[in-house]
């Protein structure tokens, strides 16, 4: 085994990892993906070989993929702890809960300054990024759960609104996060205090679209 100082070679390429993903991650959400190359990543993230990222991640692909799953696994875990808190219940609240929480929670367990707020909303309104967030939750047994909890509780709602409510939903819930992440990072005020409170004024805006009403088409 390589020990130099104590430190296995293992854990200098963990910490060569972490450093780029926390790097790219920044970067993205600060300057956009298309415009942040590998090469920019590798020197920000202080690697003097400028592949270090194709080298540890391969394709900016993968990287982005990376990104994702290394927030997942948290944003899943308090998923799931809502779902098992909500039962069987049949109040669409509960489920709209289930959808809306996991990120802000997690996002404030990680303290001033976050980024992947605005990172995620890149990838969510770009065509050719967003099947890299989707295949991520998609596959969340919790979400699953959410989903078709609140399925349960909307069951006189035409096929086809649903899906447009459910777009107009995730919509919210991707911009209102990244803009509130982007305001913290800024020290501008944003109207609530917490992101607990933040995700509690989401829940209500989205239980209310499920609710309004229908227009008959004509």
């Amino acid at each position: 085994m390589d020990v130099r100082g104590g430190t296995t070679r293992a854990d200098r390429v963990s910490a060569t990892r972490e450093a780029i993903l926390a790097t790219a991650e920044r970067l993205f959400a600060e300057h956009g993906v298309f415009a942040v190359s590998n090469r920019q990543i590798s020197e920000a993230a202080g690697q003097g070989n400028n592949a270090a990222v194709n080298y540890h991640f391969g394709t900016k692909t993968d990287l982005l993929r990376a990104i994702v799953r290394k927030h997942t696994v948290e944003i899943e875990r308090i998923r799931a702890r809502l779902v098992a808190e909500a039962g069987e219940s049949t109040d669409p609240r509960d489920w709209v809960a289930c959808l809306v929480r996991p990120a802000p929670e997690h996002l404030a367990e990680l303290g001033n300054p976050t980024w992947f707020g605005r990172f995620g909303a890149q990838l969510m309104t770009d065509p050719s990024l967003r099947e890299i967030m989707s295949e991520q939750f998609l596959t969340s047994p919790a979400l699953v759960k959410t989903i078709d909890g609140l399925n349960r509780c909307l069951p006189d709602i035409p096929v086809e609104v649903r899906r447009e409510r459910g777009d107009m939903a995730r919509q919210l819930m991707v911009h209102m996060v990244a803009e509130r992440e982007r305001a913290l990072a800024d020290g501008s005020p944003t109207p609530r205090a917490s992101w607990h409170e933040a995700a509690t004024g989401l829940v209500d805006a989205i239980v209310g679209l499920w609710h309004a009403p229908i227009t008959p088409r004509a």
